[in-house]
């Protein structure tokens, strides 16, 4: 990077020390809305507590100062000979060798950026070879569930502990046509129960078939480091909206021949190299091998440096300290349930499995739209109910039949009646111990007094009446 551009983003963010600190003592890392107020239905008003993490992270402090130094600085990335046109590339560039970093990938593997984890998983089924087979856990999101339409897919079974989830992998691949192209692709941490995936164990199985395999980091990138090396995988994909970084921006990393051997997943400027019309009116393209391939269209620029802001923040908190303390805020959800025997929490590995900040659960006796809505609307809390846009997963924990249909959201159910979906708390890096308090606090009360408000439902959804 240039040292005008150096100068010209410029913050005045100061590295926290990866030094070891003490959890219980640790400070949560600045984020925008920390300060932000909400009224409550019984009067009053108070902070309010984001529990809402894997779905959107609150962006750093740090992602908002490094992107507004940035702002006046914008041009076009690659389209102009213009002062901040070539600032603006130069940055754009410069991001994508910060994410490799992060990532820890190998010198030939490629980053492209994409719109969202959702994107850069549809854009990899684009490039699949001919005839690939695809391997995927029933307990996989939608956005690493659904994408595989031209493919021959294998839907594997939740297993119950990581060693089946290896054993399952292996026997499926082991029945599989071992001439053909192959792809297993697994989450790195779940979004509904937070467990973490024995990833390095699964991508041994599958290259040891002959296949590929693909890592949807979403929640694990936020929460723990990625190393493309370390865990030998041959792709990875994330959103920025999870790791803090605002602007609807993605990232698909890894190997490049698939995607040098495919069309172009957007036809249009910035993937083509040349273009010529043909004597019989046609027209010929040639298109780039790099990157930038599949990166049609202007790229959203804002969004790209914000993922590389908040790499650069999360490397230097450290993540030694941010998985000690997310530990330490667990540990207090956990254990605070745990005193509710009302409250089931939902799990695939059992109580001892290693997890990230994302905790489901249900509530004996209550809708959990209406527990949700009770959480908001008298203690300024936000979380998650529904089947969190992985339908199949809560199916197969709630007990449920695993065709039942259900939305993202909470389907028609009112106050009191029970619903087949469930809550979702999520925290992370920014997340103060007050807000992890007040969130079992708020449980405890509502499961032994009940809720103060009257309810109704409207379009699906518990809210207040009025």
């Amino acid at each position: 990077m240039s040292a005008s551009l150096n100068a010209a983003v410029a913050t005045s963010a100061v590295a926290t020390s990866a030094a070891a600190v003490d959890p219980a003592c640790a400070e949560p890392l600045p984020v925008l809305g920390r300060d932000v107020t909400v009224p409550l239905v019984t009067g009053g008003e108070v902070t309010y507590a984001a529990l809402d993490y894997a779905a959107s992270a609150p962006a750093l402090q740090r992602v908002w100062d490094d992107v507004a130094a940035y702002a006046p600085y914008y041009g076009s990335v690659h389209r102009g000979a213009g002062y901040l046109s070539q600032l603006s590339t130069d940055l754009f560039e410069q991001s994508r060798v910060t994410v490799a970093e992060f990532l820890n990938c190998r010198p030939a593997d490629q980053v492209i950026f994409t719109r969202s984890t959702t994107d850069s998983l549809n854009l990899l089924a684009a490039v699949l070879p001919a005839g690939c087979q695809v391997f995927v856990f029933e307990t996989e999101h939608h956005a690493s569930l659904l994408p595989w339409t031209d493919a021959q897919v294998t839907y594997l079974n939740a297993p119950r502990t990581p060693d089946e989830a290896v054993a399952t992998l292996e026997r499926a691949l082991a029945d599989r046509d071992p001439y053909g192209p192959a792809l297993v692709c697994v989450t790195g941490a779940s979004n509904v129960t937070g467990e973490l995936w024995p990833v390095r164990e699964l991508a041994a199985a599958a290259h040891a078939h002959g296949a590929r395999i693909v890592l949807d980091a979403a929640q694990l990138a936020p929460h723990h480091p990625v190393s493309v090396q370390d865990l030998d995988v041959d792709w990875v994909a994330f959103s920025g909206h999870k790791l803090y970084a605002p602007f609807g921006s993605g990232v698909l990393a890894g190997r490049a021949d698939w995607l040098q051997e495919a069309e172009p997943y957007l036809a249009g400027g910035g993937a083509s190299r040349k273009v010529a019309r043909r004597e019989d009116g046609g027209v010929d393209v040639e298109w780039h091998t790099t990157a930038a391939r599949h990166e049609a269209g202007s790229p959203n620029v804002i969004g790209v440096y914000s993922i590389a802001s908040a790499c650069k923040a999360l490397t230097e908190a450290g993540f030694e300290n941010l998985v000690a303390r997310e530990r330490h805020l667990i540990a207090k959800v956990r254990d605070g349930l745990a005193d509710v025997p009302a409250v089931r929490v939902l799990s695939l590995f059992g109580d001892d499995a290693p997890r990230v900040g994302v905790i489901s659960f249900v509530v004996d006796g209550w809708n959990s739209s209406h527990f949700a809505a009770a959480l908001s609307a008298e203690y300024g809390i936000g979380v998650r109910d529904g089947l969190f846009c992985a339908h199949p997963l809560v199916r197969t924990l709630l007990g449920s039949e695993p065709q039942a249909q259900g939305e993202c959201g909470a389907p028609e159910a009112a106050p009191g009646e029970r619903s087949l979906n469930a809550i979702r708390v999520s925290f992370g890096a920014g997340t103060p111990d007050e807000h992890v308090e007040r969130f079992v606090r708020a449980v405890k009360e509502l499961v032994s007094d009940g809720a103060q408000w009257q309810y109704r439902t409207e379009e699906g959804r518990c809210v207040p009446a009025v």
